[in-house]
């Protein structure tokens, strides 16, 4: 029987995506982003200052390489970051943001009681 994807055979169940391929993901999601901006900004810088001594494909290139490497790398690093958390900071921060603990009344003041503080 084949093994679904994510799961370790004889292990505890389903796991979740490495560190390394979370960083793998930031870097090729910003790299893809840094691409397309790449490209408006230097057909836009190209288009106002023309395309300079390199020629327009070379000018182009630089732009959207330049952009995709500086924009990937931050992501990857981001995405590492964020995903890369202490077990003792997530448990603090479940604790804080749980849902109030109601008690229940462990005993309710009679009639006479009540009217005896008022």
């Amino acid at each position: 029987m084949p093994v679904p994807v994510g799961a370790i055979p004889g292990g505890s169940g389903p796991h979740g995506p490495s560190t390394f391929d979370k960083l793998k993901m930031g870097g090729m999601m910003g790299g893809s982003v840094g691409l397309i901006i790449g490209f408006i900004f230097g057909a836009t810088n190209i288009i106002r200052f023309g395309p300079g001594p390199n020629g327009m494909l070379r000018t182009l290139g630089q732009y959207m390489l330049g952009s995709s490497a500086t924009f990937g790398f931050f992501m990857a690093i981001g995405t590492t970051i964020r995903t890369d958390s202490s077990p003792i900071a997530t448990e603090v921060f479940s604790r804080t943001n749980r849902r109030p603990l109601v008690l229940p009344r462990q005993y309710q003041y009679s009639r006479a009681t009540r009217d005896d503080r008022n």
